[in-house]
């Protein structure tokens, strides 16, 4: 008899326990207006792309996406949806974190600043290497994981993802570069992203803010920077001032790296794989305000 009211007892519990489970409503996860963030279309990345970090557009054109994984010095390029990739190696293996493409040259970001760049032309050679330099000194020391390249200004701007000069957390600095006509790549400034303005949107103390990633949306003229560290995206103005900012949704945005948009303002983010996800890119259409 106490045997039967113990285990009683037991699944009355287990009962409560799994009605409270089922009853807790489901965290919301908000996006900035325009786009469901929380839908997107998922194009599964090949294998030579579990990595995948940084991605671009050639011209804005989504027809196909231009990548770069952690840790072999190429460019990949493949239609979305494509269970293979082509790729042109243009440098040793190392830790590349990012690719923008401008003014038909191509700009590869290492983490430790150095950069690469390439006529886009050369991406089709198979024997030879092409035509690549490598750009150093042009960032100070740190580590960099974001890059967006300007069609217009044929501007570079790169953002700093742990550096010295900001040990205080309170400012992400970064960088512009200018591209010229001739491929040469030159400093030309500085910005910066206040913490502090994060804090306040999001209401959140001491909030931990690495970034991992830009890019601009010329359809609303605002930045869009993401934090794979906290799974936060930003979005800002034209002049770096914090408007909102949003929490992704971890079971779709496990370890954002990469951000672009097309030419019709669509959204794309891209996933770096692990044990138990193959790397992706999360599409997003753009639906207007």
């Amino acid at each position: 008899m106490c045997t039967i009211k113990i285990n009683t007892g037991w699944f009355i519990v287990l009962g409560f326990a799994l009605t409270v489970a089922a009853c807790k409503p489901k965290r919301k996860f908000e996006g900035p207006p325009g786009y469901d963030v929380n839908a997107p279309k998922k194009f599964v990345m090949p294998p030579s792309l579990q990595e995948i970090s940084g991605i671009a557009f050639y011209q804005g054109n989504s027809d196909t996406v231009y990548a770069q994984e952690d840790e072999n010095g190429k460019l990949y390029f493949l239609k979305p949806g494509d269970k293979k990739s082509s790729n042109f190696k243009f440098a040793r293996h190392g830790d590349y974190e990012d690719v923008a493409i401008c003014n038909n040259t191509v700009i590869m970001l290492r983490s430790n600043g150095i950069l690469f760049s390439f006529p886009f032309a050369d991406i089709h050679l198979v024997e030879e290497k092409g035509n690549v330099i490598e750009w150093k000194d042009l960032l100070p020391k740190g580590e960099y994981e974001g890059m967006y390249a300007d069609e217009a200004s044929r501007l570079i701007y790169i953002i700093c993802k742990d550096c010295a000069n900001e040990k205080s957390g309170k400012t992400a600095k970064g960088y512009i570069l200018q591209l010229s006509t001739d491929g040469k790549i030159s400093q030309q400034g500085e910005f910066a992203v206040d913490v502090k303005e994060i804090e306040e949107v999001t209401g959140v103390r001491k909030i931990n803010f690495k970034p991992s990633a830009l890019a601009f949306n010329h359809i609303t003229r605002e930045w869009y920077i993401i934090s794979s560290i906290g799974k936060l995206l930003v979005v800002t103005d034209s002049n770096w001032k914090v408007k909102a900012a949003y929490n992704l949704n971890p079971a779709l945005y496990y370890q954002p790296e990469g951000i672009a948009f097309d030419k019709i303002g669509n959204l794309y983010i891209s996933n770096e794989g692990g044990d138990l996800h193959a790397g992706n890119i999360l599409k997003t259409t753009w639906t207007g305000k």
